[in-house]
């Protein structure tokens, strides 16, 4: 089964460093006989590649940020704050993890070409600042398993709700925080329908948009695709590896409670 996962990847590594001959060679190698490494380099140098990998980081950067804050902070209203029909608010939010994004594209995109906003990064960053229904859920979960008595204390000591959010419940959500920001990095870096619909000037291009240049009217390059989407893989592969033990804990610490 695992190496069903992994023969594409394979595969995908070694078609990067084949000749033009080599890739359409039948039966096909499993290793070139030649490894042509410069593919690597040709390949930033086809297309744009550091351009659009900036752009990339901006959006992802942005993202983070929007959804880190805001939906810490409405779960942290849903989780620690008792308020007349938060049962039922919370349900209402949470059902909309079961509308497809399809259904809300075409009303949002008419929103923001009303507003003049495509043609921008907006449409891909601004609606991070308005939550994540799924992520209001983990992080839900995660501060209701902190025991009530820390707030209870901090507002004995005269703390308002906003220095108990941030002073206390913050450094104790950086686990489950770290696995919010994870998702929507992978999330964001893999995206190619937003940036495909809002992103009308090349120059704005993400890193999927600009690997599709690789293919034109008249073939496509297809070693230097894969020697681009071999470079364009490492930041995930080594995130995930820098933050491993930080994203199982979170995963183990957003467990179901009440």
């Amino acid at each position: 089964m695992g190496l069903a996962y992994v023969f594409p990847l394979y595969w995908m590594v070694t078609t990067a460093i084949k000749t033009d001959t080599e890739v359409f060679q039948v039966p096909p190698s499993l290793f070139p006989a030649d490894p042509q490494w410069p593919n690597f380099l040709a390949s930033t140098q086809y297309i744009p590649f550091w351009s659009y990998m900036a752009n990339t980081f901006i959006i992802c950067g942005l993202a983070i940020a929007g959804t880190v804050l805001s939906c810490s902070l409405i779960a942290y209203g849903f989780g620690r704050l008792r308020w007349p029909g938060r049962n039922l608010v919370f349900i209402i939010y949470l059902s909309t993890i079961m509308l497809p994004a399809q259904v809300t594209m075409i009303p949002l995109y008419v929103v923001f070409r009303q507003i003049n906003w495509i043609g921008t990064i907006w449409p891909l960053v601004v609606p991070a600042f308005f939550g994540n229904a799924l992520y209001v859920f983990l992080l839900r979960q995660f501060l209701m398993t902190l025991p009530n008595e820390l707030s209870d204390a901090a507002r004995i000591d005269g703390a308002n709700e906003l220095g108990i959010f941030w002073r206390i419940m913050v450094p104790l959500l950086k686990p489950a925080l770290a696995t919010v920001a994870l998702f929507v990095f992978v999330a964001t870096y893999r995206d190619f329908l937003g940036p495909l619909i809002y992103l009308t000037d090349q120059s704005q291009w993400t890193i999927s948009l600009g690997l599709k240049m690789f293919q034109n009217m008249y073939g496509a390059q297809w070693q230097l695709m894969m020697a681009a989407s071999t470079l364009t893989m490492i930041p995930t592969v080594v995130l995930f590896f820098l933050t491993q033990r930080t994203f199982i804990e979170g995963i183990a610490l957003t467990g179901i409670k009440g």
